[in-house]
């Protein structure tokens, strides 16, 4: 029975009171992330945006969720009552479930799999189906016409993180996330005679992928200028248009974690993750999670300036981008890291 408990049941616990701790975390990261998102947005306007709840409107993003709570959620007589109120949980959970493999700091990852970036990019694929769930289901025309934009939307766009992934992954010869961190630690910078620091790190190496992974990021989470789907001239607001009260929040929910779940994924393959831009005192003094957290509020940061200052795309240019652009591009550097890594003799 002791044995019974300490193989099963106890490592049960352990992951559960992980899983909790992370999604608390993640969630009020979360509620503050929205709030910076809407400061920034405000400041390049020269508004003072969020302002009255709380201390310089703090708990903005909290009062937000209480109203959302305590609305009457209205469901259309003509929709089917079961998928759609479905969609907007498959969007959000989904969203939640990819962090399980995300390392926050050597060993801080509730699960440690050897294919992380495999079981994140199969979950963030089917993060798509919570919004043609919820274009379908709603009995609209213009929450279907938003759903279909925004599945092919994602599934072009994925096409080129894919081939971003495979020239990190060639660089690194793993698919876990914590050795591609760890190849991190000696790169280009060190090749070239210097001491390891940021330079080492993969957006320096493979500077063209970084960008092509930033861009598709925003274009993979529906964020301006690509938020054809949301299009408020043509489109009201896609596919959430039926949607009001707890479901519309769930899918809020569920976009913002994306955003967070690209910019983990940016700062892991490109940043360098949990470490420390000098290696050396007082930079090694603190502690990795605090370089990660650091990290993903810059890359967040620039996700939430092109939304200020880019205008949207039409939605031919996107496609046009995806498919003409980005693609040639990313299949073009696959061949030429291979073709460099063997040359060199750099490969893992």
């Amino acid at each position: 029975m002791a044995s019974f408990f300490e193989i099963w049941i106890w490592p049960l616990v352990i992951i559960v009171a992980q899983s909790l701790l992370l999604l608390v975390a993640l969630l009020v990261f979360t509620a503050f992330i929205l709030y910076a998102d809407r400061k920034i947005w405000a400041a390049v306007m020269l508004r003072r945006g969020p302002n009255v709840v709380g201390p310089w409107g703090l708990l903005q993003s909290f009062a937000d969720m209480l109203k959302f709570v305590f609305k009457e959620p209205v469901i259309p007589s003509g929709a089917n009552k079961v998928i759609f109120l479905m969609a907007p949980l498959v969007s959000s959970v989904l969203a939640l479930a990819a962090w399980a493999v995300i390392p926050l700091n050597a060993g801080w990852s509730v699960a440690e799999i050897n294919v992380g970036i495999l079981y994140v990019f199969a979950i963030s694929s089917l993060e798509v189906y919570g919004v043609i769930m919820a274009g379908w289901a709603s009995n609209s025309k213009y929450p279907f016409l938003g759903a279909l934009r925004s599945a092919a939307q994602m599934v072009s766009y994925e096409v080129s993180i894919g081939f971003v992934i495979v020239t990190v992954l060639l660089c690194v010869g793993s698919l876990n996330f914590t050795d591609i961190v760890m190849s991190q630690q000696d790169g280009l910078g060190t090749k070239l005679g210097l001491s390891p620091s940021l330079l080492d790190w993969h957006w320096l190496s493979l500077f063209p992928m970084f960008v092509i992974f930033f861009i598709s990021s925003l274009a993979e989470t529906n964020r301006p200028p690509f938020d054809l789907v949301e299009a408020e001239s043509e489109l009201v607001a896609g596919h959430m248009i039926e949607y009001s009260s707890t479901p519309y929040m769930m899918f809020m929910l569920g976009e913002y974690i994306a955003i967070l779940l690209m910019c983990a994924l940016t700062t892991i393959l490109f940043l360098g993750g949990w470490l420390p831009p000098f290696d050396f005192a007082p930079f090694t003094w603190v502690p990795g999670i605090f370089w990660f957290v650091l990290k993903l509020c810059m890359v967040f940061f620039m996700f939430a300036m092109v939304k200020t200052m880019v205008p949207r795309y039409r939605y031919d240019q996107l496609m046009r981008l995806g498919w003409k652009v980005f693609l040639p591009i990313s299949l073009f550097m696959v061949v030429a890291t291979a073709f460099v890594l063997k040359f060199t003799g750099w490969v893992a």
